[in-house]
């Protein structure tokens, strides 16, 4: 491997991680402001702040997918750089673009249904849904 490879892969894992930190402040946001919301419900009582609740975590799952969505088309990238892929692509030294990676493992509707995100925003979403219900 040459030494332009490996810096081109130290700049895609650079990529990798920080989409990852994303993801990770995303879940930690998400469940900073449901918490806020329901700790707002407990104070003043009004039902809505727990309905409210839901929105954001949408939000924020859709945000989360995008940057997974990110990170797994870098990963392909790293995959093609460092030749470990079952069928690397030729790229010209230094390639960032995450665009040239398509397919069903890098759709946005794969990261949304993923199993790494799904079921956090799923139990809260449904959570918050039930525990709306039962305090009507």
């Amino acid at each position: 491997m040459t030494t332009e490879q490996i810096k081109h892969l130290e700049l895609i894992q650079h990529v990798i991680t920080r989409m990852n930190t994303n993801s990770f402040q995303i879940k930690g946001w998400t469940v900073t402001l449901v918490s806020a919301l329901l700790a707002i419900f407990a104070s003043t009582h009004n039902n809505y702040f727990v309905l409210v609740a839901v929105f954001p975590s949408i939000v924020l799952w859709c945000l989360d997918a995008y940057y997974l969505m990110q990170e797994r088309k870098f990963r392909g990238l790293y995959n093609d750089i460092a030749c470990i892929s079952e069928t690397p692509k030729e790229l010209k030294p230094f390639v960032m673009s995450p665009a040239l990676y398509i397919g069903e493992k890098y759709t946005y509707r794969s990261s949304f249904t993923s199993g790494t995100i799904a079921p956090l925003y799923i139990s809260i979403c449904v959570g918050l849904i039930v525990l709306f219900l039962c305090l009507l």
